[in-house]
């Protein structure tokens, strides 16, 4: 006997041999905390569920969720089966609303082997924002959402949409979060904003890679001359905006707000002024080959964008460029932030970015232009 082991030790051996059969684990990439779903109808939309389930054995398990609060039932869905190791990619059925907490599990057999709970996860509106400082943290005050309504998607993780926003360029304050909350407080649902704009970007930075233009933008960083002479954008901005849109799927998002303009019009070097009619056909290009390279007719906001600062407020030819847009139908009339001047404006009415006051005054401004047409969508 003596060569056999104790009775503890035999069993604690055999558990350790048989505890990596049973170890799993989920990881989620969808949904996340704080992630908003666009709706699909007025009253639901379909939260994606995507992941992994790790641990060892081939057996496959079957994946089911569900939806707890407000409306939700919180009856458990089966939503796919999945083999250890492999990637698994679903939806879920869910009401439009409040945030909701949803949770995903894998069931080997008859039992749970792993569990995993998100917290606040939403059915309700989602916009893409585009454009330079004044569609980014450039204001002169950082405000927060005060229903605790309004998240922000940088690509990779949710938050609350407290300033600055995630993904956008600057430290400062933006008009996405009282924009949300009146949007919240409007419609009932929770509002997801997925930023991008860029500091000081011109048109032209924005346009894909293959597109050339006559003249450069005022800063060069992101452009490049050609060996003609003529100039070309190095694709990344544009390249961003897109895989952020692709990212969300099929009408994963209501809108884009694209809100730029400053850095075309009146410039100091008369020569890196855009012409109006270049304006208008490099957004039509950005517009037309996003919408080509997502595959659906993705809606978007031009806003009205020329101020710099008191005596210098506005370029006719680049608004006239602007409000083509809406005229012709290939974009929606968004606000003219050109009229929000003096103490709407940072360092007491000199500055070309908003003050705090005129963040909060340009997300009314949007909201009067979104809600209306917004309305029209679920009817």
């Amino acid at each position: 006997m003596s060569g056999l082991l104790p009775p503890s030790a035999f069993i604690a051996g055999v558990c350790a041999l048989l505890l990596p059969l049973h170890a799993a684990e989920l990881k989620l990439t969808s949904p996340l905390d704080y992630q908003v779903t666009q709706r699909s109808s007025m009253n639901a939309g379909l939260i994606p569920i995507s992941g992994s389930l790790t641990g060892s054995g081939d057996q496959e398990s079957l994946i089911e969720a569900c939806v707890i609060g407000g409306e939700a039932t919180g009856i458990w869905r089966a939503c796919t089966e999945v083999k250890p190791g492999q990637p698994f990619s679903t939806v879920l059925g869910a009401p439009a609303g409040a945030w909701f907490q949803v949770k995903v599990r894998a069931i080997l057999g008859t039992k749970v082997i792993s569990e995993v709970t998100i917290e606040h996860v939403g059915v309700g509106e989602v916009f893409i924002v585009a454009g330079q400082s004044n569609s980014a943290n450039h204001g002169e005050e950082k405000q927060a959402t005060t229903t605790g309504m309004v998240s922000s998607f940088d690509g990779t993780r949710w938050q609350l949409a407290n300033d600055p926003q995630p993904g956008a360029s600057g430290e400062g304050g933006s008009f996405m979060p009282p924009l949300g909350d009146a949007l919240a407080k409007r419609f009932g649902t929770p509002v997801g904003f997925i930023p991008r704009g860029i500091g000081a970007t011109s048109v032209r930075e924005w346009l894909p890679a293959s597109v050339s233009f006559p003249a450069p933008p005022t800063l060069l960083g992101r452009v490049t001359q050609l060996p003609d002479g003529s100039w070309t954008s190095n694709g990344k901005a544009f390249e961003g905006l897109v895989a952020l849109m692709k990212s969300r799927g099929q009408k994963g998002f209501r809108a884009v707000l694209w809100h730029q303009g400053e850095s075309d019009a009146n410039q100091a070097d008369p020569t890196r002024t855009l012409p109006g009619e270049l304006y208008r056909q490099h957004l039509e290009t950005i517009i037309r080959d996003s919408r080509r390279q997502i595959a659906w007719e993705a809606p978007w906001f031009v806003a009205q964008a020329s101020y710099h600062i008191p005596g210098d407020e506005a370029s006719p030819d680049i608004r006239a460029a602007q409000a083509s847009f809406w005229k012709d139908n290939i974009a929606l009339q968004g606000p003219d932030s050109d009229a929000l001047k003096g103490e709407l404006r940072e360092n007491g009415g000199k500055g070309v970015h908003f003050s705090g006051k005129g963040l909060r005054e340009h997300a009314a401004a949007w909201e009067t232009k979104i809600a209306p047409w917004l309305q029209k969508q679920l009817e």
